[in-house]
Parts: C-alpha cells; sequence; structure tokens
C-alpha cells in the first residue's frame, strides 16, 4: 500500500513553503494550514520538524535522480551533454530559486544532523554520477571529468536566480561541449 494522501498533501505543501522561504521562514502551523491536515496528522506521520525536512529532501532528491535517468541515455554519443540539459530543464520546472540541497547545507552546516548529511549527499552523488558517466566513456581524467562537471551544473543552478535559466542553461551547454571536445 502506497503512502497516504494526507502525508503526500504534507510533504508537497512544506517542500514548496521550504523552497519559497527557507527552512527556518516556515513553521508546522503554517504547513499544516495550507496542507489542510490536522496538528496529530503530521504528527502522525513526522516526528518533528527536522524530520519532515529530511523526508521532503528525500523525495525532491529521489524525483531529481528519476528526472535525470528519463534523459539521460548513458550509452549516447554525449551523455555528458544530455546531463546537462536535463538538469537545466530541471531548473527551469523545479529550481528556478537555487538548489534547495545548497539551502539546507547553509541552514542546518555543523548541527550534527541527518538533514546536511542527506544534502551533502546529493552533491556527493552529483559528483559520482559524473565519475561513472566518465568511466563508462572510457576517459582517462574521470575525476576531474566529474568535478568539472559538477560545477558546471551547480554554476548553471547559481547562475539561474541572476539570468534566468535558459540562459543559464544554454552557456552551461556550451561550455560542457567545449569541456567534452577537449576530453575526446
Amino acid at each position: 500500500m502506497g503512502r497516504s494522501k494526507k502525508k503526500d498533501a504534507i510533504l508537497q505543501v512544506a517542500e514548496r513553503l521550504f523552497y519559497e522561504h527557507g527552512f527556518r521562514g516556515v513553521g508546522l502551523k503554517q504547513i499544516i494550514k495550507e496542507a489542510n491536515v490536522a496538528t496529530m496528522t503530521i504528527y502522525n506521520h513526522f516526528s518533528s520538524k527536522d524530520n519532515l525536512v529530511e523526508e521532503v529532501l528525500k523525495q525532491r532528491e529521489e524525483r531529481y535522480w528519476s528526472y535525470l535517468d528519463t534523459h539521460v541515455e548513458m550509452d549516447s554519443d554525449s551523455p555528458f551533454i544530455l546531463a546537462v540539459e536535463a538538469h537545466g530543464r530541471w531548473l527551469k520546472e523545479q529550481s528556478y530559486r537555487g538548489c534547495m540541497f545548497l539551502r539546507a547545507i547553509e541552514d542546518y552546516a555543523g548541527t550534527d544532523n541527518e538533514i546536511e548529511n542527506i544534502a551533502r549527499g546529493h552533491k556527493s552523488k552529483l559528483l559520482q554520477y559524473f565519475q561513472l558517466l566518465a568511466q563508462r566513456k572510457g576517459k582517462d581524467n574521470e575525476r576531474d571529468l566529474a568535478h568539472q562537471f559538477t560545477l558546471l551544473l551547480e554554476g548553471t543552478t547559481s547562475m539561474t536566480t541572476l539570468v534566468g535559466a535558459e540562459k543559464a542553461t544554454n552557456h552551461s551547454i556550451a561550455m560542457a561541449r567545449t569541456l567534452v571536445q577537449h576530453t575526446s
């Protein structure tokens, strides 16, 4: 049996509010009100606000990787370009105000909790993803290439808030093509 509709509603509202107002800018009362659930309902599903934040981040990460997997053909001629293009579409559709994971790292840094671990884990997984792509394409400098593409995606995400997702993505695709050409 799947998750309850109430839990899904809470997660959806919480993610939107956390994304729009930050983790510290949103209280459980606001989430309860906008999700139209009883106070006990939220506590039946989440032991604390931190637990809710953890679940929101896990759900968002799962959606991100599913999105990338849907758009990137690992065995294509240039999975790197496909990954940059997919990330750009994700930014346009889901992440036009910057990275929720970086916000979590900033808000929860040094607090010794699972939230920061989840967010940092997402960034590490991105690095590993590009390293795997480089290995599959037989690149000699897989670690360097993984760092370069991870930095490219992170920069694209940051620039989205300044110039918009479309323009940031177009620049990152051009840079990705240059990177790929220089590593062939």
